[in-house]
């Protein structure tokens, strides 16, 4: 017998499915403008992910959720670009390093750890400010109640190990 609960919870499911395969359809046809350094896929050995303890579900009201929160634990640009001229051969990378940000493969936005070198990998421009407006989407979402921060979470990771 069918009872609203399973109703809810199954249209939820098919909700959470729909904006997964909405994120993922934007980040493949919204290249937005051409460069010379193709997107390349995070590698899932080398960038599995990796979260900050800080930010859970419980504590998106006190992090992620509140405006300027990021900048409280970016790490500087000091650490990032050091980490990227490392990680470039490691990924078969030999251009200029001004073509790439050192990314978070799971963002601040989502809960991401600022600066373990796990959760960060060389991503490619312009590809890596057509993903800073994804990450963005999903923060919104996460902080409307749309999806939890596990969902945001895995289609993040999805997106950049599958479409980079």
């Amino acid at each position: 017998m069918l009872t609203l609960e399973w109703v809810r919870i199954t249209l939820l499911d098919a909700a959470v499915a729909l904006t997964v395969i909405g994120l993922i359809a934007f980040a493949i046809l919204d290249r937005g403008g051409s460069s010379a350094v193709p997107a390349i896929l995070a590698n899932p050995t080398l960038t599995p992910g990796s979260l900050n303890p800080d930010v859970t579900q419980a504590t998106i009201g006190q992090t992620i959720c509140v405006k300027g929160w990021t900048s409280t634990v970016r790490p500087p640009t000091s650490y990032t670009d050091q980490l990227k001229l490392q990680q470039m051969p490691e990924y078969g990378e030999s251009g200029s390093p001004s073509d790439y940000q050192e990314d978070h493969l799971i963002s601040l936005e989502l809960g991401g750890n600022p600066t373990d070198p796990k959760n960060l990998w060389p991503e490619p421009y312009p590809r890596a400010s057509d993903v800073d407006k994804i990450e963005n989407e999903l923060n919104a979402k996460v902080c409307s109640g749309e999806l939890t921060l596990a969902e945001a979470q895995d289609t993040e990771s999805a997106l950049k190990h599958e479409h980079g």
